[in-house]
């Protein structure tokens, strides 16, 4: 094998292991799209940067798993009796171009600590609702 055999071949390997990548993150983004208590968001934690994810509901927390990601473990993990929101707004025409179409960016606190989440309108609903049902501060399992 020559000189341009070895060079086909790196490059064969290569482009098959950036196959293998994506196609891996393709699998994972559907197999936590089809569990229940999952919808895409975006997570802001400074200002202009945003970070495209999935969350899912757990029974004490909120987890954020990014989406160009193969890792099954969650990047954050919010634990729901610590989560307040703040109110919820459009996105401004900056933030557009880096949101999912259609979506609100809902502001929240979490341990003292600001962050937004940007989310379909209706999954904000959802999870407005899943942080008010919960317990009592003091009354239940995990508070």
């Amino acid at each position: 094998m020559g000189d341009f055999g070895i060079v086909f071949a790196v490059l064969a390997g290569a482009l098959l292991l950036v196959l293998l990548l994506l196609g891996a993150m393709v699998v994972r983004r559907f197999q936590l799209r089809r569990e229940l208590g999952t919808f895409d968001a975006s997570i802001s934690t400074r200002p202009g940067h945003w970070t495209m994810g999935i969350c899912r509901y757990q029974q004490d927390s909120l987890e954020f798993l990014r989406l160009f990601s193969v890792a099954w473990i969650p990047d954050k993990t919010f634990v729901r009796s610590d989560l307040t929101i703040m109110g919820w707004r459009e996105p401004e025409e900056s933030e557009r171009a880096r949101l999912v179409p259609g979506s609100v960016v809902v502001q929240f606190k979490h341990k003292g600590e600001e962050l937004q989440i940007a989310m379909k309108y209706g999954a904000y609903n959802g999870l407005s609702a899943w942080i008010e049902a919960g317990p009592a501060v003091g009354v239940g399992v995990w508070r």
